[in-house]
C-alpha cells in the first residue's frame, strides 16, 4: 500500500484541524497488525498525539490547500455566502454535514453566512445561535490556519482579510 503521507508532512485531520506526522509504523491491536501515523495538532498546546490507521476510512484525513485553491476560498468570502434555514436543527445538520464533507470551499461558505449572521446579531445586541457559533468558532479556526499556512501569511492577516471582504459585501448592499 502506497502512504498518502508521509512523516513530517502536514494534515488536515477531522476536528483536530493542521496536524503533523510526527511517525508512520506498524502496530498490532487486537491481533491485527496494521500502519498507523502518529500524528499530533501543531498548534499542541496539550500534548496531545493521536494515532489512526494509515487506511482509515472514518475519519478525514485531506493535503493541505494550494496556494491558488485558497487564495479562491479567500476570494469567495466577497459573496454571499450559503442559503439560511430558519430551522436551527435543520441547519446544524446542514452546516455539520458540510464541514464534516471536507469541502473547504463549501464550509468557505457557511462560515461567510455564519460570520454575516454573528455580526447582524451583534449590530442588534443579540447572540448569535449556540450550535451555530461551535460551527463557526470551529471551522474557521482550522480554515484560517490552512488558509495561513497555504498562503504563507499569519493567522490574523488571512482574519483581517476575510473581515474586509466580508464588510466590503455589507457595505455594497447599503
Amino acid at each position: 500500500m502506497i502512504d498518502l503521507f508521509k512523516k513530517g508532512d502536514l494534515m488536515i485531520y477531522s476536528t483536530h484541524g493542521v496536524c503533523q506526522i510526527d511517525d508512520i509504523s506498524d502496530k498490532t491491536i487486537a491481533g491485527e497488525t496494521k500502519s498507523y501515523y502518529t500524528l499530533h495538532p501543531i498548534n499542541n498546546t496539550q500534548k496531545l498525539q493521536i494515532s489512526i490507521p494509515v487506511d482509515s476510512d472514518k475519519v478525514m484525513m485531506l493535503t493541505l490547500l494550494e496556494a491558488t485553491e485558497a487564495k479562491s476560498i479567500l476570494e469567495s468570502f466577497r459573496s454571499p455566502g450559503v442559503e439560511w434555514n430558519p430551522h436551527p436543527n435543520n441547519r446544524n445538520r446542514e452546516f455539520l454535514n458540510v464541514v464534516h464533507s471536507g469541502n473547504r470551499q463549501e464550509i468557505a461558505q457557511v462560515i461567510n453566512t455564519l460570520a454575516r449572521r454573528k455580526a447582524e446579531a451583534d449590530l442588534l445586541n443579540k447572540k448569535l445561535y449556540e450550535q451555530d457559533r461551535k460551527i463557526l468558532e470551529n471551522a474557521k479556526t482550522i480554515l484560517v490556519k490552512e488558509l495561513s499556512l497555504a498562503l504563507k501569511q499569519s493567522e490574523t492577516e488571512i482574519e483581517q482579510q476575510i473581515a474586509s471582504y466580508l464588510s466590503e459585501e455589507a457595505i455594497a448592499s447599503v
